[in-house]
């Protein structure tokens, strides 16, 4: 009876309430972690460890990430003697309302161009191909690449 009402006292009086299918759900994953370190002598990843649970990865994250304690944002997360950095110092939001209305309006615009304009700003600018590399691939000459890279640019500032 004693340790009911200390687990009771615990598991009521947490900084944070998390069900307890999650929690149980987050001590198994521990479990079957330890077990794979153990039979593989390095670190699981979390989709062997969501494999071997048969659940989802998004599952198994969830749950983990549910039993971690809070910290304060004015817990200090580096001090070198002077200057302290704090939590909060280092999770702060510097975007505005304005940097998530630029990025709506350059997928609108991205949106509004040709599938081979979108394909040669693609492998130019999230691949980091060169201009020949896109031409070979596409099957165009280097300077084509170049006037279409150009033309969708201009369309995409014209439209922001």
């Amino acid at each position: 009876m004693i340790i009911g009402e200390i687990r009771r006292y615990l598991r009521d009086n947490n900084s944070i309430r998390v069900s307890r299918s999650l929690r149980d759900t987050a001590y198994k994953a521990m479990q079957v972690k330890e077990r794979l370190v153990a039979e593989h002598d390095r670190e699981p990843t979390v989709e062997q460890i969501a494999k071997e649970m048969d659940l989802p990865k998004e599952d198994v994250v969830l749950a983990l990430e549910a039993i971690v304690e809070p910290v304060s944002l004015y817990e200090p997360a580096y001090s070198d003697g002077g200057d302290t950095i704090f939590v909060m110092d280092q999770v702060g939001d510097k975007t505005g309302d304005q940097d998530w209305l630029d990025e709506i309006s350059l997928k609108e615009a991205i949106e509004n161009l040709g599938e081979r304009e979108k394909k040669i700003l693609s492998l130019r600018f999230f691949v980091g191909k060169t201009q020949m590399e896109v031409a070979n691939e596409i099957g165009i000459s280097q300077a084509q690449v170049s006037r279409l890279e150009k033309s969708a640019l201009n369309r995409i500032k014209k439209q922001i």
